[in-house]
């Protein structure tokens, strides 16, 4: 039952909060008293067996056994391990998912992989307003000739009618975010990665708006290859290394473009010649961050743990609470889908930015996209309904009082 259905039944958010079956999670997490965190979509909260678990590593692992813990605590092993664990929150395969590196860099992996697999092929083909890395990694493979990106609103239309009426046979591999970054908006992934492969082309996700908040099914889905990151809701930490997924039935064929020592079958018979590592291992690139590693295998335990598909129906119910709230807000205007959509809700508002950082003042952490955009991450692992009715009504005497228009709120910072 969503929140609006419970609240139209007299519930209170006092109330939906005493119902929540997830409302022992939120002691799992370190969240500063006075605040409301409406950022998980960026960064998640710090899970509380984070800092013991480091302090661990650090103090016995790297302080008392040194070099000896890449045998004797498996540090070589973590990349596949965390993978193995994120596996099944993306629907895959244990030895499909390994840990490496970042969104970005995996991007660049799996995309000039995927034009190897698809020779003949140059088009990387993507929708406009993608979220910028995804496009950038794209645009740094078409600047050095290796390929040529193109952007499509309507992706199925444009892998049907291709350029000059080729049938889309010139498109190697599309590149789509799953949950928009923006919006919330969610694509269809069965019925895009079915038109990808209509049209011979390999389908690459990126989830990192989706994993640890949406049930998510790649192997369902005929998914080719996908990544996502580990520091919005798995709460691995700020710059948490990414995942990169890759379909069994690709691996023996796939050619990393960044053949480190770590991707060789051999990495330490220190030979001259590269040799890539059977199966996903073959992903893996410099020497894991083990610290970073560590950190994001317990929120990733801590995901598992709770359940996605209780968590995504949670996020739903906050959500729709929040929208409800702030329905009369002059001024607000939703930017997100009403029916299907992500973890955060997107809204425009001439003066967005202002409002947000007088939020942050009071203790309610949203963020601010350009040029108009409010987005607010309703992290359900920690949230509650009174506090997602506590920041619609600071939002809007906000609005209605004008307190955004100080000159401190109006100065742009680095980090929106």
């Amino acid at each position: 039952m969503s929140a609006i259905a419970a609240s139209a039944r007299g519930m209170t958010p006092a109330d939906l909060d005493a119902a929540d079956p997830l409302a022992f999670a939120r002691e799992r997490f370190a969240i500063p008293e006075g605040v409301i965190y409406l950022d998980g979509n960026s960064l998640g909260a710090l899970p509380r067996a984070t800092a013991a678990r480091l302090a661990d590593v650090i103090a016995a692992e790297w302080g008392e056994d040194l070099i000896t813990s890449w045998n004797k605590h498996d540090w070589i092993g973590a990349p596949a391990r965390v993978g193995a664990k994120i596996a099944p929150l993306i629907g895959a395969a244990a030895d499909e998912v390994i840990v490496a590196d970042s969104v970005s860099v995996n991007l660049f992996k799996l995309l000039a992989g995927a034009l190897q697999l698809r020779p003949g092929r140059r088009v990387i083909l993507s929708e406009p307003s993608s979220f910028p890395t995804d496009l950038y990694m794209a645009q740094g493979l078409a600047s050095m000739g290796a390929a040529e990106l193109r952007l499509a609103s309507d992706i199925p239309a444009a892998l049907a009618a291709g350029r000059d009426g080729r049938q889309g046979k010139d498109v190697a591999v599309v590149l789509l975010s799953h949950v928009h970054y923006k919006s919330a908006a969610v694509h269809d992934m069965a019925a895009i990665t079915a038109a990808a492969h209509a049209a011979g082309a390999l389908m690459l996700w990126d989830l990192s708006h989706s994993v640890g908040a949406l049930p998510l099914d790649l192997a369902g889905a005929g998914a080719d290859m996908a990544v996502g990151c580990g520091y919005k809701y798995l709460n691995g930490g700020p710059g948490a290394p990414a995942f990169a997924y890759l379909a069994r039935r690709h691996q023996a064929a796939f050619a990393s473009p960044l053949s480190g020592w770590m991707g060789h079958a051999a990495p330490f018979a220190f030979n001259d010649a590269y040799a890539p590592a059977p199966g996903i291992a073959r992903l893996l690139c410099g020497t894991p961050p083990i610290l970073s590693l560590a950190a994001l295998e317990v929120g990733v335990d801590l995901i598992a743990e709770l359940g996605v598909d209780r968590l995504a129906a949670k996020s739903r119910a906050l959500s729709d609470l929040f929208l409800a709230a702030v329905a009369d807000i002059p001024g607000l205007v939703l930017a997100s889908p009403t029916g299907v959509r992500g973890s955060h809700l997107a809204f425009r508002h001439p003066q967005a930015y202002a409002i947000c950082q007088a939020l942050i003042a009071r203790g309610v952490i949203g963020d601010f996209r350009d040029p108009d955009i409010l987005r607010f991450g309703f992290a359900p692992a920690y949230l509650r309904f009174a506090d997602v009715a506590a920041a619609a009504a600071m939002l809007a005497e906000i609005v209605a009082t004008g307190a955004w228009d100080r000159p401190e709120f109006h100065a742009r910072q680095a980090v929106t």
